[in-house]
């Protein structure tokens, strides 16, 4: 039978009791725009050669206007270069539109997604009445991660603008609008690739024929001729209709094997009346967001070679993912592993009031009403028709209890099973799940990284394996670790041979952040690279090897 749960994702976790203020991992930093040493304690692997870049918010205010939401803090570039055993840092702010412009203006002058900005005083009354009726201007302020296209990198976010970037010295680049090659709307910032070069993404499409979930395949490089953004040869390969059209699901990223994408339709619901409404009432984008566990998941089934979509729709009780973590085929079925929570609320609540509560008894009890994120498997028979029996569980591997039933013609409904054991919940669940991703995306594995959340920013970093569920764990008092990116040693010969890349701040003490270096297989630090900077927690990263 599959694992399925009378308490929610959040019960289930022990609650948290005198948690520390992070407001210091909220606040606004400077740049450090030129490389300085770090100090090395214990040893850095002479092998590691290249760059880990992270990105994130890293500025909260401009003049006397100040950001409401964690995700609307303008994006900060990090770059620790690593070579020879040695490890210098860099850091940049974005060049954006929304950070030129607020800068010569000292006020918000673009809106984010938690902050509408105001209309220019400097304009008169009907020019101000006026202007709230216009379609809000869309960001380029991309503080989410860093991404590869034809083998340059961009920053993105989750608009239609993404901006070039130079990965040696983090220098903006051009701004690279989505619409102006496919068209689309948005485009996340969690781009799949294969192993031909090819990168694939989702990005969504409103007009007249409704909301489509758009499919995106961008080719593989070519030999360059001139420093310049090229996206050209990039296409839609299939559209989604939305199941509600004026509520359509917002989604983070998607699940991708080697023959197929799933896209999941999800509860989150974007409220495209109210966001025309609270556009004239100056009200934000997160307002728009709401969470109705009344629908189901729907995961739509897409070849990725002919961008056929299954006739098959499989449906699964409310949850909501963000991030993935591998999905593999294997003897006629997808087999999809994800993080999931019970409830979508948990977007709108990271405000910075929320994050940079002072008092102990307010952050225990907002910790305490998030939702915890579990890791599941979802397991999609691929081979459903006509003769498929009825009420009978489809899933045959031995490995797998997680379960699907058809239900009618052309209908299958899934329920998951738990990836992990009785000891992940004591660490608060877990989110940013990564894996070996050259060696091991769209293919059967056995181990992922990711960071535990005993705390409302993640607390631990931890390594799971799928098979036993068993768990290693990095967890120390006061400190708060990135998102674990796994870099393989060069003469690898079993999946976990390498090192785990995580940044290490702390609220505790001023600019004492450290590049920490675990070994990927025994999960115990081999060194670290401290440097004396403050950094604010930030959202994803990338190792760009020879960087």
């Amino acid at each position: 039978m599959s694992q399925t749960h009378s308490l929610s994702s959040r019960e289930r976790c022990p609650r948290a009791s005198g948690l520390e203020s992070l407001l210091p991992l909220v606040s606004s930093v400077e740049e450090t725009p030129e490389p300085i040493p770090t100090t090395i304690k214990g040893t850095i692997p002479a092998w590691i050669n290249g760059s880990f870049l992270r990105n994130g918010p890293g500025k909260f205010e401009f003049g006397d206007d100040r950001y409401n939401h964690w995700f609307d803090g303008m994006a900060l570039m990090h770059r620790f270069h690593i070579c020879q055993g040695s490890v210098t840092y860099c850091s940049r702010f974005l060049r954006s539109d929304s950070y030129v412009n607020n800068s010569e203006k000292n006020r918000i002058m673009i809106s984010e997604f938690g902050t509408s900005a105001m209309p220019d005083p400097c304009k008169n009354f009907l020019e101000r009445f006026l202007s709230r009726f216009q379609l809000p201007k869309a960001t380029d302020n991309a503080n989410v991660n860093f991404v590869k296209y034809k083998g340059d990198y961009y920053v993105s976010t989750e608009t239609n603008y993404m901006r070039r970037v130079d990965p040696q010295s983090l220098e903006t680049k051009e701004k690279v609008d989505w619409s102006q090659y496919i068209a689309i709307n948005s485009a996340t910032a969690h781009p799949h690739y294969d192993h031909e070069g090819a990168s694939y993404n989702m990005g969504s499409s409103y007009g007249r024929s409704g909301y489509f979930y758009n499919i995106i395949r961008v080719p593989p490089p070519t030999t360059a001729t001139e420093d310049s953004a090229d996206l050209t040869g990039a296409e839609v390969i299939c559209s989604i209709p939305a199941a509600q059209s004026r509520k359509p699901s917002y989604f983070h990223s998607f699940v991708m094997s080697e023959n197929y994408i799933v896209f999941v339709e999800q509860p989150i619901k974007l409220d495209l009346l109210r966001f025309m409404l609270y556009k004239i009432q100056g009200k934000p984008f997160q307002k728009i967001m709401t969470w109705e566990p009344r629908c189901d998941v729907i995961f739509h089934l897409v070849d990725k070679h002919t961008g056929q979509e299954s006739e098959v729709k499989y449906r699964a009780a409310p949850m909501f993912t963000l991030h993935q973590i591998n999905a593999f085929e294997d003897n006629g079925f997808l087999v999809m592993d994800m993080c999931c929570g019970d409830d979508g609320e948990i977007i709108g609540d990271f405000t910075l009031e929320n994050l940079r509560r002072e008092s102990v008894q307010e952050m225990d009890e907002f910790y305490n009403s998030l939702c915890r994120n579990l890791p599941r498997r979802y397991v999609l028979p691929l081979n459903v028709d006509e003769q498929t029996p009825l009420d009978q569980n489809l899933v045959t591997l031995s490995y797998c209890k997680a379960t699907a039933t058809k239900t009618k013609p052309g209908e299958v409904y899934v329920t998951h099973e738990e990836l992990h054991g009785d000891e992940l919940l004591q660490y608060g669940g877990l989110e940013f799940p990564q894996i070996n991703y050259n060696k091991h995306n769209g293919k059967p594995y056995r181990y992922f990284y990711a960071c535990g959340f005993g705390h409302v920013f993640a607390d631990s970093l931890l390594k799971m394996d799928v098979r036993t569920k068993e768990l290693k764990v990095w967890r120390y008092p006061g400190l708060y670790p990135s998102e674990p990116v796994f870099v393989a040693s060069p003469k690898a010969a079993e999946e976990d041979d390498g090192v785990v890349l995580s940044v290490i701040i702390t609220p505790r003490k001023e600019k004492s952040t450290f590049l920490l270096v675990l070994d990927a297989k025994t999960f115990t630090e081999l060194g670290r690279a401290e440097v004396p900077v403050n950094i604010p927690c930030g959202t994803h990263g990338v190792f760009n090897e020879m960087g």
